[in-house]
């Protein structure tokens, strides 16, 4: 049975990417670990495979073909991260020929055998975790939460799983194609880059496993509900089951705000937060700049405004018009929108 594995990720969080492939290559070093970047390598630092848990790494380029820097340059940081999931997904089980395919994010570390999630897809094509298993009672866990889901979505697409068989194929086929056209954080028309697309897929697909054991996905929009433990021999244990993987998501204050507000007095989800910072510092890389995303600026070093990205993508004649639109200096795209600006004061 082969099975395939894959985070998204750009060369800013390769250190949360690498911790995720050590945790998860240390229990499954049968599976085929890939890493999808979408980015360009900064100078004076190389990604060498040779010394990285990853088995392959494919690029948007790869992906998505002709046309990639047009498509990238409406697109901000995390919804290109996003949107390539569903290309990815595709080639694993149409051209690589995986059997069954598992995406990651990269900001998860694995502590479980992931085996149920494995032979779940014996008989099912989709497997995905919803944010909650458990109902709210106190309003301001409705309100972070339950709230919270029907904004960005039921199910948490940090997490997917796949079986390589004509449903899921059908499923990832309308998902890429969703996902070129749509993936933005768009709450205004009620579309969340990938994830609200999904609360689509129990109309559209059939052989559907919802994922409610408390040990997968365990992070801030469900710790309320989900005690942490570590048995005598350092098991990690949530509601008394085995803890199969944890979502360190939002690494920094707002991480650190909602840990506290709902692990309480569970110390042990601090210690596992501790134990996630000394983990990705370690697998930090200085020749890396900080905030480094080769598509994040135009080609004279300024960042890229979000209304920049919006404009090009929706105006297929400024795509005609500026193929290159990185590209800085007179008859570029930045000149033109400049000029704009200068109108308009």
């Amino acid at each position: 049975m082969t099975i395939h594995a894959f985070t998204s990720f750009t060369y800013s969080y390769l250190n949360r990417a690498r911790v995720l492939a050590a945790t998860l290559r240390q229990l499954h070093p049968d599976w085929t670990i890939w890493a999808v970047v979408t980015d360009k390598t900064p100078e004076g630092f190389d990604f060498n495979l040779a010394k990285e848990d990853f088995h392959h790494v494919i690029t948007a380029e790869d992906l998505v073909g002709d046309g990639v820097d047009q498509w990238l340059f409406g697109h901000d940081v995390v919804e290109a991260c996003t949107a390539v999931k569903g290309l990815a997904c595709a080639h694993l089980l149409r051209d690589v020929g995986a059997e069954k395919v598992i995406y990651l994010d990269p900001d998860i570390a694995v502590f479980g055998d992931l085996s149920p999630v494995a032979d779940l897809l014996d008989t099912h094509s989709i497997v995905l975790t919803p944010h909650q298993t458990i109902p709210e009672t106190d309003p301001r866990a409705i309100i972070d939460n339950e709230v919270a889901s029907l904004h960005y979505g039921t199910y948490n697409l940090g997490f997917l799983a796949l079986r390589n068989d004509s449903e899921a194929l059908k499923f990832v086929d309308w998902w890429a194609d969703r996902l070129h056209d749509w993936c933005h954080d768009r709450l205004d028309i009620g579309v969340f880059v990938d994830q609200k697309w999904c609360n689509l897929i129990p109309c559209f697909f059939d052989h559907i496993a919802t994922l409610r054991d408390d040990g997968f996905n365990v992070a801030s929009w469900n710790l309320s509900q989900r005690e942490l433990s570590f048995s005598d021999q350092g098991e990690g244990l949530i509601n008394g089951v085995p803890l199969r993987f944890f979502h360190f998501t939002k690494l920094g204050p707002v991480g650190d705000q909602m840990t506290r507000r709902y692990a309480g007095d569970n110390t042990e989800v601090f210690e596992l937060w501790r134990w996630y910072r000394r983990a990705v510092e370690g697998a930090s890389d200085r020749a890396i700049p900080e905030g480094w995303w080769y598509y994040g600026r135009y080609d004279d070093g300024a960042p890229i405004p979000k209304e920049d990205r919006a404009l090009y993508r929706t105006r297929p004649d400024l795509r005609r018009t500026f193929p290159d639109p990185r590209r800085t200096g007179v008859g570029s795209f930045r000149d033109w929108r400049l000029a704009q600006e200068g109108e308009r004061v």
